[in-house]
């Protein structure tokens, strides 16, 4: 074990990185969140650059030892979590060939043909615990093949954002099972890439990094690595893994059969399992857990948070002044609206399609949509309507989890469930109660900074994130709320049916 009182973990996110310091014993020291943007040069397109990525980590590195008070000699260990299903491309040097395409970009789809043309889909789901879907690594590999091709030839590593800090950091091209589930290319059984799907794509397998476990530590920071960085040369650098599956440890949900939902720019609802599950339509998946023993069957949404983002930018502009002018989040405004409108937001339904959807529709042409708009509709009202219509879609994927065994509590965790207003909505539309731990916002940093004291022995397993971030409160539901919330969600499960033909037409119309 490393002598080093803290362990580092950085959170490579889609809107920034949060650099974050914890303890050997689990307590938060501090934490650093570095912005960057994310390019949208075409509709479905949605990029970043990893130079970005690599200044937010040495800046907010340097920031979170200074204003902590921390020495580099004192960091035992650093850890990484990141996006999952992206697409960076490098050359045998390391460096980008290009921007990555990140989780969100879905220009694929004819990628996405291309691969359930030459695999059918229950194979590629039975193999990868995912359906073959533009979302997905794989696609976007594909797109830049058929599309760049010069750069496809150049390209010796396809490598997720804590992939490419750990090749900055230690030179090491690595990935683990959690970030190598989320690339279509993986047989989650076999714990192995597939050489039937990378066959029948045409993907040459050494832009694959080797697989190793999540707590395995990469190298050690370099000496070139440390002057730009600010650590100590030598430093133990532990892989770390996907988001969702460090979100998933630092929830607490480190055995089988318990359950989390995170809420961020997108969604998700997940949970701890011996064997991976298969739903029978394919409206969920797999990813790989921290703990290389455990499963994470898991259905996400694209567009959570992103819309109620969209929502505050589109029409609360007063609300952005005033809580400018003020110091308050404008979303601490707009809640007030949302408590003075009624359950149901007067018979007003918000589809949160705004980037396609995944799970558990699978659609890239659905769109977002109000339905129920009437002469009387406030903007609390679309609101509300807003914050139900996420509820509502993540409703479908916990129902459909719990066919696989039964869910009871959900830990919730994300910058998303700081209010009560959303976090009672969702308690009510579910009609579970849920539990609110220590660590939210950081609850994904603390995921890997769990990994990462298990890498270097500071931790026998992954069980002792149960002890770290326990529930602090919890959110009961209203019987009498959730019974008018199950028959509204009945119309909004039909309205996405009714409005299908509509998203294709108005899809073809676009193309």
């Amino acid at each position: 074990m490393a002598e080093g009182q803290y362990i580092l973990a950085h959170d490579l996110g889609t809107s920034g990185n949060k650099a974050t310091l914890f303890s050997i014993d689990g307590k938060l020291k501090g934490s650093v969140v570095c912005d960057y943007p994310v390019h949208y040069p075409h509709d479905g397109w949605v990029e970043q650059n990893a130079d970005d990525w690599w200044k937010a980590v040495c800046d907010s590195t340097g920031q979170l030892l200074e204003g902590t008070g921390v020495s580099p000699s004192e960091i035992a260990c650093v850890s990484f979590s990141g996006t999952m299903m992206g697409c960076l491309i490098v050359d045998k040097d390391g460096r980008p060939l290009r921007n990555m395409l990140i989780w969100a970009d879905t220009r694929g789809s004819s990628q996405e043909k291309f691969m359930l043309d030459a695999v059918d889909v229950e194979t590629g789901y039975r193999i990868t615990g995912h359906r073959l879907s533009a979302s997905y690594s794989a696609a976007k590999l594909l797109w830049i093949r058929d599309n760049e091709p010069e750069l496809y030839d150049k390209a010796r590593w396809m490598l997720h954002p804590n992939e490419y800090i750990i090749l900055k950091l230690t030179g090491e091209a690595v990935t683990e099972y959690s970030n190598a589930s989320s690339t279509n290319l993986l047989d989650i059984g076999k714990k192995k890439w597939s050489d039937e799907l990378l066959d029948a794509f045409g993907i040459r397998k050494n832009l694959l990094p080797e697989l190793y476990p999540s707590a395995h530590i990469a190298g050690r920071v370099t000496a070139e690595a440390a002057n730009l960085c600010g650590l100590l040369e030598g430093t133990p650098v532990v892989i770390g893994g996907g988001d969702g599956s460090c979100a998933c440890v630092g929830a607490g949900v480190v055995r089988e059969g318990k359950a989390y939902n995170v809420v961020g720019s997108s969604s998700w609802i997940s949970m701890a399992a011996r064997e991976p599950y298969y739903d029978p339509q394919m409206r969920t998946f797999n990813w790989f857990h921290l703990d290389e023993n455990l499963y994470t069957p898991c259905g996400t949404m694209q567009a959570a948070g992103y819309s109620y983002a969209w929502f505050r930018n589109a029409l609360c502009a007063e609300e952005r002044s005033a809580g400018k002018a003020s110091g308050t989040s404008a979303y601490i405004l707009i809640n007030k609206l949302v408590d003075e409108s009624p359950i149901g937001a007067g018979g007003l339904l918000f589809l949160p399609y705004l980037l396609g959807e995944r799970s558990p529709l699978w659609d890239h042409d659905a769109r977002g949509a109000f339905i129920g708009l009437g002469i009387s509709s406030g903007k609390g009202d679309m609101a509300r309507a807003v914050l139900e219509g996420v509820a509502f879609n993540l409703r479908i994927i916990l129902e459909i989890l719990s066919n696989y065994t039964a869910v009871g509590d959900m830990v919730m965790i994300g910058g998303g469930v700081k209010g009560e207003t959303w976090l009672q909505i969702f308690a009510d539309a579910w009609r579970r109660p849920l539990m609110v731990p220590q660590y939210l916002e950081e609850a994904t940093s603390f995921g890997a900074a769990v990994c990462g004291g298990v890498g270097i022995g500071a931790y026998p397993d992954f069980l002792v994130a149960e002890k770290f971030n326990p529930p602090v409160r919890v959110i009961q539901p209203d019987e009498s709320k959730s019974d008018a919330y199950d028959k509204l969600f009945a119309i909004f499960s039909d309205a996405y049916i009714q409005l299908k033909p509509i998203y294709k037409s108005l899809a073809n119309f676009v193309r």
